[in-house]
């Protein structure tokens, strides 16, 4: 059990390194899914990731229509990535978007009072991530296979599962 609890650990800590993820709905009718940067607030004492977005959005409702969605975090300079699985709910809570709201939401919103602004609340149910080694190893590592003909092995891949 230590290492699904490490493995979670490591999860959340990727998370919190990458400030932006690709937020995947649906469209709710399962024929079309749509993807599009979100500045990500994860907080793994609630086991929830916290985005701040518009209650008009079209996010707002796909995720009303089906609540399953992926978010994809992504590092190339040093080569992490993270790719959460979870549940979804648009929340209306003026407390938490007011810590939420930062300088940069001033583009969407005038002000944290303003009544179109709600949260992305995404609960993980599992994660899958890559942590690879720097550039210059990983491109030693891709002349050589490349040489060689063998596969190469680039770095730790991991599927984790969230204890519910």
């Amino acid at each position: 059990m230590a290492s699904i609890a490490k493995d979670v650990g490591r999860v959340w800590a990727l998370i919190k390194e990458i400030p932006v993820a690709m937020v995947v709905t649906h469209d709710g009718r399962g024929q079309q899914i749509r993807a599009r940067p979100m500045a990500a607030h994860p907080a793994q004492e609630e086991g929830a990731i916290f985005f701040l977005t518009d209650a008009d959005s079209l996010k707002a409702s796909e995720v009303e229509g089906n609540n399953s969605v992926c978010l994809a975090f992504a590092d190339n300079n040093s080569r992490k990535y993270v790719s959460i699985t979870g549940r979804a709910d648009v929340v209306d809570d003026k407390n938490r978007i007011k810590q939420l709201y930062s300088v940069y939401d001033k583009a969407f919103w005038p002000d944290d009072n303003d009544s179109r602004i709600r949260i992305l609340q995404v609960i993980p149910e599992s994660a899958e991530l890559w942590e690879g080694a720097g550039r210059v190893v990983t491109a030693l590592k891709l002349v050589a296979a490349s040489l060689s003909g063998e596969r190469t092995e680039l770095g730790k891949n991991e599927k984790v599962g969230f204890d519910r």
